[in-house]
């Protein structure tokens, strides 16, 4: 009798830990407008329609390159906007520090991004990216944290983004650098999770939608080019498919949610490479 108790007790601790329980997912951001894009306006969405539960924070200041990033938190100033995201409850708070957003959940995952113009270009992100990692590291109440990198997009075709001129106002070769440069900077930094956002706006720009992903030229639509984004950030953190999501906002019809699906989900498959969606 004693041993069947022991074994009850067991099972009912077993139960409470969170390898079986229903797990939270923790992502906190620290990027600019790109992660806000990404991050802020369905991904929440999708994770309650999957039933998957999420706390997405994003510690923002518009047009933040990763070497400013790094400047702020070593004057420790509270310059970030920091938006949490628990349930579909949004509360935004100004005027943060990162270690004040760190220390605000056990984050599971922390990701970087570099500022959209200099994305595609490998010596903009040291020695700043490591310095970040190491800061996050120290302040970060969760010792089995895992970093990872925001792959971004590129620029419309017909933007008028000054940066754009680094690559010769190419999309396709900006498209290009970014990959070619992510890929590298998780090389040498070891961060081996990479959000291939770039790719996913990529691949539907090869769609019948064309190169519409973009509500200024740099920024993504409010409706489509934010949803293809979201899908691709679900997939990689929760691990499930997109196509399986039932989540459509109303500011995007049945057929463009089904091609924002196919190619956030193409591009978790093949991040480093357009794929022809045939739809």
């Amino acid at each position: 009798m004693k041993r069947v108790l022991i074994v009850i007790l067991l099972f009912v601790i077993f139960l409470q830990t969170d390898s079986f329980a229903a797990r939270t997912i923790k992502i906190l951001a620290i990027g600019n407008s790109f992660s806000v894009d990404a991050s802020e306006a369905y991904l929440d969405d999708l994770a309650k329609a999957a039933g998957v539960k999420m706390i997405i924070g994003n510690c923002n200041i518009g047009g933040c390159s990763l070497k400013r990033h790094s400047d702020i938190v070593k004057g420790d100033s509270a310059l970030y906007a920091y938006r949490k995201i628990i349930n579909g409850d949004s509360v935004l708070l100004l005027n943060r520090t990162l270690q004040f957003c760190l220390q605000d959940e056990n984050w599971d995952y922390v990701t970087f991004q570099q500022v959209s113009h200099f994305s595609g270009m490998f010596d903009t992100y040291f020695p700043y990216i490591e310095e970040l990692m190491n800061y996050v590291r120290k302040n970060s109440t969760n010792p089995n944290l895992k970093f990872a990198l925001h792959q971004t997009w590129a620029y419309a075709s017909n933007s008028t983004h000054s940066g754009f001129k680094n690559y010769n106002r190419d999309q396709q070769q900006m498209y290009s650098a970014i990959v070619n440069t992510v890929n590298k900077v998780s090389k040498k930094t070891g961060i081996r999770i990479i959000i291939p956002c770039g790719t996913a706006i990529q691949n539907g720009r090869r769609t019948s939608i064309g190169d519409n992903f973009c509500r200024d030229g740099f920024h993504l639509s409010l409706g489509l080019g934010r949803l293809t984004a979201a899908y691709t950030w679900f997939e990689i953190f929760t691990k499930k498919s997109a196509l399986n999501n039932p989540f459509k906002p109303e500011n995007v019809s049945y057929s463009e949610s089904k091609i924002a699906k196919i190619s956030a989900h193409s591009a978790v498959k093949q991040p480093n490479k357009v794929t022809i969606i045939k739809y």
